[in-house]
């Protein structure tokens, strides 16, 4: 992993909403699950795979040529296309593998049992009056 999942405080700010992996162009992809294509083409001057599944989670995957076309229907661990020799993301030639559920980014390595879980506090309806403990 050449670098990791770094959301930002609000959505609108600058921030890195996947994973980048280290894969020389020509790498193979293959989808992290189950689900269909819903798009597979040109954006901003890259390849893009984008799958959605049944749990109503979303993957994205850039720089890639896709060997798929939308509204086909791919299983986990199918080829979906190799990686394009585009500059510019990272470094070095890279993969950027991204996870949605509806307009939020989540980090795709929960998909692999790891990655960062983030708990947030449970807020009581019920309120006690001033100066009651």
């Amino acid at each position: 992993m050449l670098r990791g999942f770094a959301p930002p405080a609000q959505p609108w700010l600058a921030g890195h909403r996947g994973i980048d992996l280290a894969a020389p162009p020509g790498t193979e992809v293959r989808a992290a699950g189950a689900g269909t294509v819903g798009y597979a083409g040109p954006l901003a001057e890259r390849g893009v795979v984008t799958v959605l599944h049944a749990d109503g989670l979303r993957t994205t995957y850039l720089p890639v040529q896709p060997s798929v076309r939308h509204g086909q229907t791919v299983g986990r661990g199918e080829a979906i296309g190799v990686v394009q020799d585009v500059p510019g993301h990272c470094p070095v030639a890279c993969l950027h593998w991204g996870l949605l559920r509806d307009r939020l980014y989540l980090d795709p390595l929960l998909l692999l049992g790891r990655g960062q879980v983030r708990l947030l506090p449970v807020w009581s309806t019920h309120r006690e009056p001033a100066g009651h403990p």
